[in-house]
């Protein structure tokens, strides 16, 4: 038994954001923000397609406060290798890297800001998931997709308008990536117990929080304005509770273990959020969480257990991604660490009438 020894459980210093913007046209706003920083010489990432949309708006806001573009690129690949390549070949000058788009440009901005110790403006163009401001990135390593410890970012700035547009997909991700707290907390707090890691009270109180600030207030109308910022400031929240503990603990238990099997496992894997908010669900119910009733609530009452019905999972696959998931990270206690618990979960598959909609 791994033992967390009392080194470990002394205060840290921790870094949150030291901009922070959310709200409708806030891209044309980031030359602003930056300048207001003294951010003047910027390396600008996109996500692929991200600068015919939103390149316009955002330059000239850029040039009217006199924020210079030293280095424009636009990402589609996220190999450590590359984006080491591409950090240290920005020119003089640079002050900060801006990111903007989906998971893959802002990991690579992310990364490559680390790097250098540069500040990095986080600038999400969909709410799927926690990482835009998270202390780490999901990466290629070696051909394999690894998560990779980073920093948080300096800053975040959240456009409205443009989430308000992106496909309803992405709010259904960020909808399972929520509820992924609820699983994610119960294996963080068993493996506490058992003295196999430790726990931060406020990281936790955190992530407890944003699913309150979201789902007490609106459980069910996703093209809701109000929904959406409140899904925004959730899933911002849950990234700086990580950076608190100091682990992805928070936000990250044994349904982002079935979702890590299913991306090796799959041709295809299903976005981030639609795969851990299904696996939340089948995993408060291994857990016998008392959350559990209330997880099955409101994924019902968002819509999300029939939009993921509407493709269901592949059962096969599902049940390998199962018995594959508690190898994923060895010594990382969670539900599924329990030897009955493959077993307990397959009979799930077959008996919850939720489940059975979703994994055929």
């Amino acid at each position: 038994m791994k033992i967390i020894p009392p080194s470990m459980l002394v205060p840290r210093q921790i870094n949150i954001p030291y901009l922070l913007k959310i709200g409708p046209g806030k891209i044309v706003k980031i030359g602003k923000y930056l300048a207001d920083k003294d951010l003047t010489g910027i390396a600008l990432l996109w996500g692929e397609g991200m600068e015919k949309m939103l390149g316009r708006r955002l330059k000239d806001g850029l040039e009217a406060q006199g924020v210079e573009i030293l280095a424009e690129e636009t990402v589609n690949d996220i190999a450590v290798e590359n984006i080491t390549a591409a950090a240290f070949s920005l020119p003089a000058g640079v002050k900060a890297i801006v990111g903007v788009g989906g998971g893959k440009v802002l990991d690579f901005a992310k990364y490559a800001s680390f790097l250098l110790r540069l500040p990095y403006i986080s600038v999400p163009t969909s709410m799927s998931n926690d990482g835009f401001c998270s202390p780490s990135c999901s990466l290629t390593v070696g051909g394999a997709r690894k998560t990779v410890k980073a920093a948080i970012p300096y800053g975040v700035v959240i456009d409205l308008q443009v989430i308000a547009g992106c496909p309803q997909a992405f709010l259904f991700s960020g909808v399972g990536d929520m509820i992924a707290k609820v699983s994610a907390l119960w294996d963080w707090k068993q493996a506490f117990e058992r003295g196999l890691e430790r726990f931060n009270d406020f990281a936790s109180m955190m992530s407890y929080n944003s699913l309150d600030l979201l789902f007490l207030r609106h459980s069910s109308d996703l093209s809701s304005p109000r929904f959406q910022r409140s899904l925004a400031t959730s899933l911002l929240y849950s990234g700086i509770a990580m950076e608190i503990a100091g682990t992805s603990r928070p936000a990250s238990g044994s349904e982002h273990l079935i979702s890590h099997a299913l991306d090796e496992l799959s041709p295809r894997p299903k976005m981030h959020g639609l795969q851990v908010g299904t696996a939340a669900y089948l995993c408060t119910l291994l857990q016998g969480n008392p959350e559990a009733e209330g997880v099955r609530e409101v994924l019902s009452a968002t819509g999300f257990f029939d939009f993921v019905a509407a493709d269901p999972f592949d059962k096969t696959l599902f049940v390998k991604a199962l018995e594959r998931a508690p190898e994923i990270k060895r010594d990382y206690y969670t539900v599924l660490s329990e030897p009955e618990s493959f077993g307990r979960a397959v009979r799930l598959l077959e008996e919850d009438d939720v489940l059975r909609q979703l994994v055929r």
